[in-house]
Protein backbone atom coordinates (compact mmCIF):
# COMPACT_ATOMS: atom_id res chain seq x y z
CA UNK A 1 0.00 0.00 0.00
CA UNK A 2 1.00 3.61 -0.56
CA UNK A 3 1.61 5.59 2.64
CA UNK A 4 -1.16 8.22 3.05
CA UNK A 5 0.92 11.59 2.43
CA UNK A 6 0.66 13.69 5.53
CA UNK A 7 1.07 18.08 4.97
CA UNK A 8 3.95 18.04 7.50
CA UNK A 9 6.01 15.65 9.59
CA UNK A 10 7.29 16.52 12.96
CA UNK A 11 10.37 14.28 14.28
CA UNK A 12 10.72 15.81 18.10
CA UNK A 13 7.40 16.14 20.60
CA UNK A 14 9.39 18.89 22.93
CA UNK A 15 7.68 22.44 22.83
CA UNK A 16 8.17 23.75 19.53
CA UNK A 17 7.48 20.33 17.80
CA UNK A 18 3.93 20.46 20.09
CA UNK A 19 3.21 23.93 19.23
CA UNK A 20 3.89 23.80 15.41
CA UNK A 21 1.35 20.44 15.33
CA UNK A 22 -1.42 22.06 16.99
CA UNK A 23 -1.11 25.49 14.62
CA UNK A 24 -0.87 23.40 11.92
CA UNK A 25 -4.05 21.18 12.46
CA UNK A 26 -5.80 23.97 13.97
CA UNK A 27 -5.75 25.44 10.13
CA UNK A 28 -6.61 22.67 9.28
CA UNK A 29 -3.71 20.50 7.72
CA UNK A 30 -2.71 17.14 8.37
CA UNK A 31 -0.01 16.11 10.48
CA UNK A 32 1.94 13.65 12.00
CA UNK A 33 4.39 14.31 14.43
CA UNK A 34 6.83 11.21 16.11
CA UNK A 35 8.26 11.07 19.66
CA UNK A 36 10.83 8.92 21.34
CA UNK A 37 9.54 8.95 24.60
CA UNK A 38 5.71 8.80 26.01
CA UNK A 39 4.08 11.13 27.28
CA UNK A 40 3.84 12.41 30.58
CA UNK A 41 7.73 12.14 31.15
CA UNK A 42 9.89 14.36 32.71
CA UNK A 43 12.96 15.97 30.89
CA UNK A 44 16.08 17.98 31.28
CA UNK A 45 14.85 21.66 31.78
CA UNK A 46 15.47 24.97 33.81
CA UNK A 47 11.27 24.88 33.32
CA UNK A 48 11.34 29.03 33.54
CA UNK A 49 9.00 30.46 30.82
CA UNK A 50 9.51 33.83 29.81
CA UNK A 51 6.17 36.01 29.99
CA UNK A 52 6.42 37.07 25.79
CA UNK A 53 5.29 33.55 25.70
CA UNK A 54 2.05 33.58 28.01
CA UNK A 55 -0.37 34.68 25.38
CA UNK A 56 0.36 32.44 22.94
CA UNK A 57 0.20 29.50 25.79
CA UNK A 58 -3.51 30.37 26.16
CA UNK A 59 -4.28 30.87 22.55
CA UNK A 60 -3.33 27.42 21.33
CA UNK A 61 -5.28 25.99 24.14
CA UNK A 62 -2.85 25.99 27.30
CA UNK A 63 -4.55 27.32 30.43
CA UNK A 64 -2.23 28.95 32.13
CA UNK A 65 -4.39 31.51 33.45
CA UNK A 66 -6.07 28.81 35.53
CA UNK A 67 -3.32 26.65 36.55
CA UNK A 68 -1.82 28.50 39.80
CA UNK A 69 1.39 28.73 38.49
CA UNK A 70 4.52 30.74 40.02
CA UNK A 71 4.80 34.36 38.66
CA UNK A 72 8.62 35.32 38.52
CA UNK A 73 9.24 38.74 38.45
CA UNK A 74 12.87 38.72 40.27
CA UNK A 75 16.68 37.32 39.65
CA UNK A 76 19.20 36.63 41.74
CA UNK A 77 22.63 35.94 40.65
CA UNK A 78 25.93 34.64 42.81
CA UNK A 79 29.64 33.96 41.48
CA UNK A 80 31.39 31.19 43.26
CA UNK A 81 32.47 33.01 46.33
CA UNK A 82 28.79 33.72 47.03
CA UNK A 83 28.61 37.30 46.01
CA UNK A 84 25.28 38.16 44.50
CA UNK A 85 23.34 40.78 42.64
CA UNK A 86 19.38 40.83 42.67
CA UNK A 87 17.15 42.60 40.23
CA UNK A 88 13.65 43.16 39.40
CA UNK A 89 12.52 41.54 35.99
CA UNK A 90 10.30 44.21 33.76
CA UNK A 91 9.09 41.36 31.37
CA UNK A 92 9.76 38.43 34.20
CA UNK A 93 8.01 34.68 33.80
CA UNK A 94 6.45 32.22 35.18
CA UNK A 95 7.29 28.45 36.00
CA UNK A 96 5.76 25.25 35.02
CA UNK A 97 7.20 21.86 34.70
CA UNK A 98 7.54 19.66 31.47
CA UNK A 99 5.93 16.98 32.42
CA UNK A 100 2.70 18.80 33.14
CA UNK A 101 3.22 21.14 30.09
CA UNK A 102 4.40 18.74 27.36
CA UNK A 103 1.91 16.16 28.39
CA UNK A 104 -0.81 19.30 27.94
CA UNK A 105 0.06 20.27 24.70
CA UNK A 106 0.26 16.46 23.40
CA UNK A 107 -3.44 16.05 24.72
CA UNK A 108 -4.46 19.42 22.78
CA UNK A 109 -2.48 18.56 19.55
CA UNK A 110 -4.42 14.84 19.71
CA UNK A 111 -7.45 16.81 20.17
CA UNK A 112 -6.74 18.76 17.36
CA UNK A 113 -6.52 15.58 15.01
CA UNK A 114 -2.19 15.22 15.04
CA UNK A 115 -1.49 11.91 14.35
CA UNK A 116 1.05 11.27 17.67
CA UNK A 117 3.25 8.45 17.71
CA UNK A 118 4.91 8.20 20.86
CA UNK A 119 7.65 5.79 21.83
CA UNK A 120 8.74 5.97 18.42
CA UNK A 121 12.67 6.89 16.50
CA UNK A 122 12.91 8.28 13.50
CA UNK A 123 16.01 6.47 11.49
CA UNK A 124 15.78 8.52 8.36
CA UNK A 125 14.47 11.22 5.93
CA UNK A 126 15.05 11.19 2.89
CA UNK A 127 13.90 14.44 0.35
CA UNK A 128 13.33 13.71 -2.89
CA UNK A 129 10.78 14.38 -6.10
CA UNK A 130 9.26 17.55 -3.66
CA UNK A 131 8.51 15.17 -0.97
CA UNK A 132 10.05 13.67 2.32
CA UNK A 133 10.34 9.86 3.38
CA UNK A 134 10.89 9.00 6.80
CA UNK A 135 11.61 5.80 8.41
CA UNK A 136 10.43 5.47 11.63
CA UNK A 137 10.61 1.75 13.43
CA UNK A 138 9.13 -0.84 10.75
CA UNK A 139 6.83 1.58 9.16
CA UNK A 140 7.42 4.37 6.08
CA UNK A 141 5.43 7.71 5.64
CA UNK A 142 5.62 10.33 3.11
CA UNK A 143 5.14 14.24 3.93
CA UNK A 144 5.22 17.29 1.92
CA UNK A 145 7.04 19.28 5.17
CA UNK A 146 9.59 17.66 7.32
CA UNK A 147 10.62 19.82 10.67
CA UNK A 148 13.29 18.56 13.20
CA UNK A 149 12.64 19.72 16.49
CA UNK A 150 13.95 16.57 18.34
CA UNK A 151 16.55 18.99 20.20
CA UNK A 152 19.85 19.53 21.40
CA UNK A 153 21.58 16.25 20.03
CA UNK A 154 19.80 13.01 17.97
CA UNK A 155 21.29 10.45 15.72
CA UNK A 156 19.10 12.00 13.03
CA UNK A 157 22.03 15.21 12.70
CA UNK A 158 24.44 12.48 11.41
CA UNK A 159 21.69 11.23 8.52
CA UNK A 160 21.63 15.13 7.61
CA UNK A 161 24.84 15.50 7.91
CA UNK A 162 25.16 18.08 10.04
CA UNK A 163 28.77 17.81 11.41
CA UNK A 164 30.48 18.78 14.74
CA UNK A 165 33.23 20.56 15.76
CA UNK A 166 36.73 18.11 16.62
CA UNK A 167 37.52 18.81 19.41
CA UNK A 168 34.52 20.67 21.01
CA UNK A 169 33.36 20.98 24.75
CA UNK A 170 31.11 18.64 25.65
CA UNK A 171 28.66 19.88 28.46
CA UNK A 172 26.31 17.60 31.00
CA UNK A 173 23.13 19.00 32.01
CA UNK A 174 20.96 17.41 35.41
CA UNK A 175 18.01 18.37 36.49
CA UNK A 176 16.44 18.03 40.17
CA UNK A 177 12.88 18.69 41.68
CA UNK A 178 13.28 19.36 45.57
CA UNK A 179 11.07 20.75 47.97
CA UNK A 180 12.46 23.71 49.43
CA UNK A 181 11.90 27.09 51.53
CA UNK A 182 12.84 29.36 48.43
CA UNK A 183 11.07 32.84 47.43
CA UNK A 184 8.09 31.56 44.51
CA UNK A 185 8.62 34.71 42.97
CA UNK A 186 12.33 34.14 41.93
CA UNK A 187 14.84 32.87 40.01
CA UNK A 188 18.29 32.27 41.22
CA UNK A 189 21.30 31.60 38.83
CA UNK A 190 24.82 30.49 41.16
CA UNK A 191 27.66 29.92 39.20
CA UNK A 192 30.27 27.23 40.47
CA UNK A 193 33.64 26.15 38.77
CA UNK A 194 32.78 25.77 35.15
CA UNK A 195 28.77 25.61 35.84
CA UNK A 196 26.15 27.22 37.04
CA UNK A 197 22.83 26.37 38.70
CA UNK A 198 19.08 27.40 38.41
CA UNK A 199 16.33 27.59 40.64
CA UNK A 200 13.07 28.31 40.51
CA UNK A 201 9.28 27.45 41.87
CA UNK A 202 7.36 25.34 39.07
CA UNK A 203 3.61 23.99 39.54
CA UNK A 204 2.18 22.43 42.93
CA UNK A 205 5.33 22.92 45.89
CA UNK A 206 8.04 21.73 43.61
CA UNK A 207 11.35 23.47 43.22
CA UNK A 208 12.92 23.14 39.44
CA UNK A 209 17.60 22.74 40.63
CA UNK A 210 19.24 22.28 36.94
CA UNK A 211 22.54 22.80 36.54
CA UNK A 212 24.69 22.66 33.95
CA UNK A 213 28.60 22.13 33.80
CA UNK A 214 31.43 20.51 31.81
CA UNK A 215 31.95 16.78 31.47
CA UNK A 216 35.42 18.03 32.86
CA UNK A 217 33.61 18.52 36.33
CA UNK A 218 31.89 14.91 36.71
CA UNK A 219 35.02 12.74 35.46
CA UNK A 220 36.96 14.05 37.70
CA UNK A 221 34.48 13.10 40.62
CA UNK A 222 35.04 9.35 39.23
CA UNK A 223 31.38 10.40 37.40
CA UNK A 224 29.47 10.26 40.36
CA UNK A 225 26.80 13.26 40.74
CA UNK A 226 26.47 13.55 44.16
CA UNK A 227 30.71 13.87 44.58
CA UNK A 228 30.32 16.75 42.26
CA UNK A 229 27.36 18.34 43.25
CA UNK A 230 29.31 18.16 46.96
CA UNK A 231 33.02 18.99 46.22
CA UNK A 232 32.26 21.71 43.36
CA UNK A 233 28.65 22.58 43.56
CA UNK A 234 28.62 23.40 46.88
CA UNK A 235 31.68 25.61 47.68
CA UNK A 236 28.95 28.51 46.31
CA UNK A 237 27.64 29.23 49.89
CA UNK A 238 23.96 29.60 48.32
CA UNK A 239 24.18 26.16 46.81
CA UNK A 240 25.56 24.45 49.81
CA UNK A 241 22.74 25.92 51.50
CA UNK A 242 19.77 24.57 48.93
CA UNK A 243 21.32 20.74 48.81
CA UNK A 244 21.63 20.71 52.06
CA UNK A 245 17.92 21.80 53.10
CA UNK A 246 16.33 20.45 50.35
CA UNK A 247 13.97 17.84 50.23
CA UNK A 248 14.73 15.51 46.97
CA UNK A 249 11.66 14.28 45.35
CA UNK A 250 13.16 11.35 43.14
CA UNK A 251 15.53 8.72 43.85
CA UNK A 252 18.09 10.22 40.80
CA UNK A 253 17.96 13.52 38.52
CA UNK A 254 17.37 13.67 35.40
CA UNK A 255 20.62 13.92 33.09
CA UNK A 256 21.57 14.51 29.65
CA UNK A 257 25.44 14.81 28.36
CA UNK A 258 27.54 15.54 25.75
CA UNK A 259 25.74 18.75 25.19
CA UNK A 260 27.68 21.26 22.98
CA UNK A 261 27.13 24.62 21.68
CA UNK A 262 28.12 24.62 17.98
CA UNK A 263 26.88 26.20 15.25
CA UNK A 264 23.48 24.86 14.15
CA UNK A 265 21.57 26.34 10.78
CA UNK A 266 17.73 26.60 10.91
CA UNK A 267 17.51 24.49 7.69
CA UNK A 268 19.41 21.19 6.53
CA UNK A 269 18.44 19.26 3.35
CA UNK A 270 14.96 21.20 3.19
CA UNK A 271 13.73 19.66 6.66
CA UNK A 272 12.89 22.88 8.26
CA UNK A 273 14.99 23.07 12.31
CA UNK A 274 13.04 24.17 15.48
CA UNK A 275 14.09 24.99 18.76
CA UNK A 276 17.21 23.37 20.03
CA UNK A 277 17.96 21.80 16.50
CA UNK A 278 18.51 24.87 15.03
CA UNK A 279 20.15 26.57 17.60
CA UNK A 280 20.29 26.62 21.57
CA UNK A 281 20.64 29.56 23.66
CA UNK A 282 22.38 29.00 26.82
CA UNK A 283 20.21 27.92 29.50
CA UNK A 284 21.23 30.81 31.80
CA UNK A 285 19.80 33.47 29.64
CA UNK A 286 16.86 31.65 30.52
CA UNK A 287 14.79 32.19 27.07
CA UNK A 288 15.28 28.88 25.22
CA UNK A 289 11.76 27.75 25.96
CA UNK A 290 10.33 30.50 24.32
CA UNK A 291 12.35 30.42 21.79
CA UNK A 292 11.62 26.91 20.56
CA UNK A 293 7.67 28.36 20.93
CA UNK A 294 8.04 31.38 18.69
CA UNK A 295 10.19 29.40 16.25
CA UNK A 296 7.18 27.45 15.83
CA UNK A 297 5.61 30.19 15.48
CA UNK A 298 7.52 31.99 12.90
CA UNK A 299 7.79 28.02 10.95
CA UNK A 300 3.83 27.55 11.16
CA UNK A 301 3.07 30.79 8.94
CA UNK A 302 5.68 29.97 6.02
CA UNK A 303 4.48 26.42 6.23
CA UNK A 304 1.05 27.24 5.96
CA UNK A 305 1.87 29.54 2.98
CA UNK A 306 3.76 26.99 1.56
CA UNK A 307 1.14 23.79 1.96
CA UNK A 308 -1.51 26.78 0.10
CA UNK A 309 0.49 27.53 -2.97
CA UNK A 310 1.23 30.57 -2.01
CA UNK A 311 4.47 30.39 -1.56
CA UNK A 312 7.50 27.83 -3.24
CA UNK A 313 9.64 25.79 -1.33
CA UNK A 314 12.74 27.63 -1.78
CA UNK A 315 10.84 30.65 -0.56
CA UNK A 316 9.33 28.78 2.43
CA UNK A 317 12.92 27.83 3.14
CA UNK A 318 14.98 31.20 2.59
CA UNK A 319 12.54 33.15 4.69
CA UNK A 320 12.74 30.84 7.47
CA UNK A 321 16.08 30.47 7.67
CA UNK A 322 15.91 34.68 6.96
CA UNK A 323 13.45 35.32 9.67
CA UNK A 324 14.85 32.71 12.14
CA UNK A 325 18.49 34.88 12.12
CA UNK A 326 17.06 37.59 12.31
CA UNK A 327 15.27 36.80 15.58
CA UNK A 328 17.59 34.71 17.69
CA UNK A 329 21.27 34.54 16.00
CA UNK A 330 21.77 37.85 17.82
CA UNK A 331 20.29 36.23 21.25
CA UNK A 332 22.79 33.47 20.70
CA UNK A 333 25.34 35.35 20.36
CA UNK A 334 24.75 37.16 23.10
CA UNK A 335 24.38 33.84 25.25
CA UNK A 336 27.59 33.00 24.73
CA UNK A 337 29.08 35.70 25.71
CA UNK A 338 27.52 36.01 29.22
CA UNK A 339 28.03 32.20 29.28
CA UNK A 340 31.91 32.77 29.02
CA UNK A 341 31.63 35.85 31.72
CA UNK A 342 29.75 33.18 34.23
CA UNK A 343 31.84 30.39 33.22
CA UNK A 344 35.16 30.60 34.95
CA UNK A 345 35.44 30.79 38.19
CA UNK A 346 37.65 34.47 38.93
CA UNK A 347 36.24 36.06 35.91
CA UNK A 348 32.62 35.46 37.19
CA UNK A 349 33.21 36.64 41.16
CA UNK A 350 34.43 40.06 38.80
CA UNK A 351 31.45 40.19 36.39
CA UNK A 352 29.62 39.94 39.76
CA UNK A 353 31.30 43.03 40.99
CA UNK A 354 30.68 45.00 37.70
CA UNK A 355 27.00 44.28 37.53
CA UNK A 356 26.74 45.58 41.31
CA UNK A 357 28.32 48.68 40.54
CA UNK A 358 26.46 49.05 37.21
CA UNK A 359 23.16 47.22 37.47
CA UNK A 360 21.37 48.59 35.18
CA UNK A 361 23.79 46.66 33.01
CA UNK A 362 22.42 43.33 34.43
CA UNK A 363 19.15 44.70 33.12
CA UNK A 364 20.22 45.09 29.52
CA UNK A 365 21.79 41.50 29.44
CA UNK A 366 18.46 40.17 30.18
CA UNK A 367 16.83 42.38 27.57
CA UNK A 368 19.29 41.31 24.73
CA UNK A 369 18.40 38.09 25.03
CA UNK A 370 14.45 37.98 25.60
CA UNK A 371 12.09 39.12 23.28
CA UNK A 372 8.53 40.74 22.83
CA UNK A 373 5.06 38.85 23.33
CA UNK A 374 4.15 36.83 20.02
Amino acid sequence: MNPKLFDCAIIGGGLAGLTLAIQLAEAGHSVILFEKEKYPFHKVCGEYISMESYDFLERIGVPIGSMNLPMIHEVKISSPNGNSITRKLDLGGFGISRYILDSTLAAIAVKKGVVLLEETKVWDIIFENDSFTIKAAQQTYKTKVACGAYGKRSLLDKKLDKKNKPNRKNYIAVKHHVKLNFPANRIELHNFKDGYCGISKVDGDKYCLCYLTNSQNLRDNDNDIKAMEQNILMKNPFLKKYFTEAVFLYDRPITISQITFDKKTAVKNNVLMLGDSAGNIAPLCGNGMSMAMRSSYVAFQLIKKYLEKNITRSDMEILYKNQWDDLFSGKIKAGKYIQYLFGREILTNISIILLKKIPALTDKLITITHGSKF
